[in-house]
């Protein structure tokens, strides 16, 4: 075998490009170590906003509703994962109240409902967030919670838009009802992941 000696500028050489490529390998790994991984942070992926209660999980929650004094549509999803059936109570504004219901190891979608999450009251100007109470008599947990208000001006939601009945006298009353739309059942056959990541 043949060594040939190597020559001081080629030793030279060889040094500065190993540290050239120590140094690049530090800064690409240096990003990781500093920042964290934004895969490993959940988020709401949509407009609402998300918390647990107990057995409950609130995902993508919203009040659709034309102003502070009127009637807003409680939209979202929640997903039961106790074994037993569990009824969410949302407490708003002015003594608005919704109660939504959740059979044992499923969800409900209250986009697709067709009972309608109504409160009387939504309670924000929409841009706004507002803070609601909700309960579930599962645990009986507790919470406050804050919802954002939306409108018609994101075109999505215009049908989910509580409209208020008139009575006889011509005048709007308490009660309101969602624009009528598209509905499926809440038990679909494909459950939706209650978590997203980025």
């Amino acid at each position: 075998m043949r060594f040939t000696a190597m020559t001081r500028g080629r030793r030279g050489k060889l040094a500065m490009a190993t540290a050239a490529l120590g140094i690049g390998l530090l800064s690409v790994t240096g990003c990781g170590y500093i920042n964290p991984q934004q895969t490993s942070v959940q988020y709401s992926a949509s407009d609402g906003t998300r918390t647990d209660l107990g057995p409950l999980q609130l995902r993508n929650m919203m009040i659709i509703s034309d102003g502070e004094s009127k009637p807003g549509r409680v939209i979202g999803a929640v997903y039961n994962t106790s074994s037993n059936d569990v009824k969410l109570t949302i407490n708003g504004a002015s003594g608005s109240q919704t109660q939504v219901s959740v059979k044992k190891n499923s969800y409900v979608l209250l986009n697709d409902s067709t009972d309608a999450a109504i409160l009387s009251t939504s309670g924000g100007k929409p841009g706004s967030l507002v803070e609601v109470t909700i309960r579930e008599d599962g645990t009986n947990a507790d919470a406050k919670f804050k919802m954002p208000v939306l409108d018609a001006s994101i075109t999505d939601y215009k049908k989910y838009l509580p409209i208020a009945e008139p009575t006889s006298s011509g005048t709007a009353s308490g009660t309101a009802t969602p624009t009528p739309s598209a509905t499926t059942s809440a038990t679909a056959t494909a459950t939706p992941s209650p978590t997203s990541t980025r």
